[in-house]
């Protein structure tokens, strides 16, 4: 996007509900119609506000653009610099509002909290440059992430810092940058998605758990019902089986002591480690025998 009049600060970072900037335009556009740089980038743009979405989706305090125009000056509005960031996230405000684009006289002075670029080698120098600063002497973005969908290598980040500087992020061993505004990390992803392989841009929590797209989050919801039912099948023969065991037992104890009186308690233990099935077979046995220790010596494994 074209950033060339984008240095002049018209409107200061305020929460006051009682702020009001001066003679706002109102003769805004939100569609330039131009593309992304390529479909990955699209899929990329999507999957991060998708992810985002599905993770926040108990709140309804959050809002989240992409590839969206974001209007702060009126210098912005007659230079017609319109592109936005290719992905944003505002917190603490209202996210049921509609919204063609993000409006920041509109909003309280409220700006993003958290911006990434999706980087191509026509875009790099400016989005870590040009618009770095913007987003940090202007926008006060406190989280700032650039990534090129093609190159795995290139994701750089970026924090404010206590002199509303940006600090360079760290990454951990995996490679993974932390988002301090989400309490996510960002790092890379290698699958597909809408038929498209590559190393894609995705957030993870702090326990490095792959934050889900709302079809993962199905699927794996789906798989988890799948295995709670087998499971539940699982335990229910078993205890069917149990049941079946106890009653052969019970027969056969039954049949024992009515034909030789009192079972030895060892005896009654050997019987119980026995199967439903060895339990049934002594059953026609004990039919056939005078006595316990005649038992014992047709059926071994008594």
């Amino acid at each position: 996007m074209s950033t060339e009049s984008l240095q002049e600060i018209t409107y200061q970072t305020t929460t006051n509900c009682d702020w009001e900037p001066p003679l706002p335009p109102t003769d805004l556009i939100f569609d330039d119609g131009e593309p992304l740089e390529s479909n990955r980038h699209r899929i990329a743009m999507n999957t991060l506000i998708e992810s985002i979405h599905e993770y926040l989706k108990e709140r309804e305090d959050f809002f989240v653009g992409g590839n969206m125009f974001i209007y702060y000056s009126s210098s912005q509005v007659r230079n017609r610099d319109f592109r936005g960031p290719d992905f944003f996230v505002v917190l603490n405000v209202d996210g049921k509002k509609d919204r063609q684009g993000w409006v920041v006289w509109e909003e309280n002075g409220r700006y993003p909290d958290v911006i990434i670029e999706l980087m191509s080698p026509s875009t790099s120098a400016e989005d870590i440059g040009t618009k770095k600063e913007i987003y940090q002497e202007t926008f006060r973005t406190p989280d700032y992430f650039v990534y090129d969908p093609f190159n795995p290598d290139s994701l750089q980040g970026w924090h404010l810092n206590e002199n509303q500087e940006y600090q360079a992020l760290t990454s951990n061993e995996r490679g993974w940058l932390w988002c301090q505004k989400l309490g996510l990390w960002v790092g890379t992803w290698s699958g597909t998605l809408l038929r498209e392989t590559a190393q894609w841009l995705r957030f993870y929590d702090t326990d490095s758990n792959l934050i889900l797209l709302p079809e993962e989050a199905a699927k794996k919801q789906l798989e988890e019902t799948q295995q709670q039912l087998e499971l539940t099948q699982r335990q229910l023969e078993t205890i069917e089986q149990q049941a079946l065991k106890q009653g052969a037992l019970r027969q056969l104890l039954r049949m024992l002591t009515t034909r030789f009186g009192q079972i030895p308690p060892q005896f009654e233990l050997r019987l119980q480690e026995l199967n439903t099935h060895q339990l049934e077979d002594l059953v026609e046995v004990v039919l056939t025998v005078n006595s316990i220790e005649e038992l014992l010596n047709q059926n071994p494994f008594v």
